[in-house]
């Protein structure tokens, strides 16, 4: 139903009905994040999700800038991150106890553990960033999602999620703000919402999985936009981490191992930074950093 480097975002509305809604398929850019690291099974699903729900949302920035959307946990997952901007680009990363057993049927909160925590960043190319951190309600990214939806903006919100190794996508209807919509309406639009599948989510294009789903009262459906994959890194961000960690923490590292390298989560670039360099970014020698001679 779509090619093999289908990255599409497509809106749709039903225009006898305050609903909008947003499909979203990731091929390539998906399988480009999934081939930097050794996701296991029930990581990659998660982070899979949470990446297509981040371009569902990111649709409604109302400034260019980025949104963030993390989940932090202290089991054996860590972290879940997906960032997208108002440039239809896309990223996203997970950290995990790497020694662990984590394909044994662990659920996504047990994975996680206790007191793990959801939050939404809005982060703006001009202004101050705004950032909501609430605890996880639901077992799985979109009932998590929907219930934040709910408490943050109190709007009706319905999302479904899937991904696998090849592909991710999602569904999202929502009901537009400051309009009434009548509750049988709205449930009529869920419950045929709720009949999609994982494999629906994940193989159909917007047009096919659309008229599935809603042939009876058909949407007026917009040109889809193009999604791709783009890290932000550089060198230059990690100079600034550096200067932050201080000359004698970086010192000391240079000092006792001739260099310091950092790998991007995001992409896999490794930036290294030898004595001359650090010399140079912090304006004096690793001597006087550190009080000890270089070997």
């Amino acid at each position: 139903m779509t090619t093999q480097s289908a990255n599409l975002r497509t809106r749709f509305i039903f225009d006898d009905q305050p609903v909008r809604g947003l499909h979203v398929q990731l091929q390539s850019v998906w399988q480009h994040i999934v081939q930097r690291k050794p996701y296991p099974a029930a990581i990659r699903s998660a982070l899979g999700e949470l990446l297509a729900a981040g371009v569902l949302l990111s649709s409604n920035l109302k400034l260019p800038g980025k949104l963030i959307l993390q989940i932090q946990g202290q089991g054996d997952l860590k972290m879940l991150v997906a960032e997208t901007d108002s440039n239809h680009s896309c990223r996203a990363t997970a950290r995990w106890n790497e020694q662990a057993n984590l394909d044994d049927g662990r659920s996504l909160i047990e994975l996680l553990g206790e007191n793990a925590v959801f939050g939404i960043t809005l982060q703006p190319n001009e202004g101050e960033p705004w950032q909501g951190i609430v605890p996880l309600e639901g077992s799985n990214i979109a009932e998590m999602l929907s219930a934040y939806m709910r408490r943050s903006e109190q709007l009706d919100t319905h999302i479904s999620l899937a991904a696998s190794e090849h592909a991710a996508g999602g569904l999202l209807l929502q009901r537009l703000p400051e309009q009434q919509i009548d509750a049988d309406a709205w449930t009529h639009y869920t419950t045929l919402a709720d009949t999609v599948t994982p494999q629906e989510l994940i193989e159909l294009d917007a047009q096919h999985l659309l008229y599935r789903l809603f042939h009876e009262t058909p949407p007026r459906v917009f040109e889809p936009e193009q999604i791709e994959f783009a890290c932000t890194c550089s060198r230059g961000k990690v100079s600034d981490m550096l200067l932050l960690l201080g000359g004698q923490e970086v010192g000391n590292i240079v000092a006792e191992q001739g260099s310091i390298a950092i790998d991007c989560d995001f992409c896999g670039e490794k930036y290294v930074f030898d004595d001359t360099d650090v010399q140079a970014l912090f304006g004096m020698e690793i001597e006087a950093m550190t009080g000890q001679q270089l070997q």
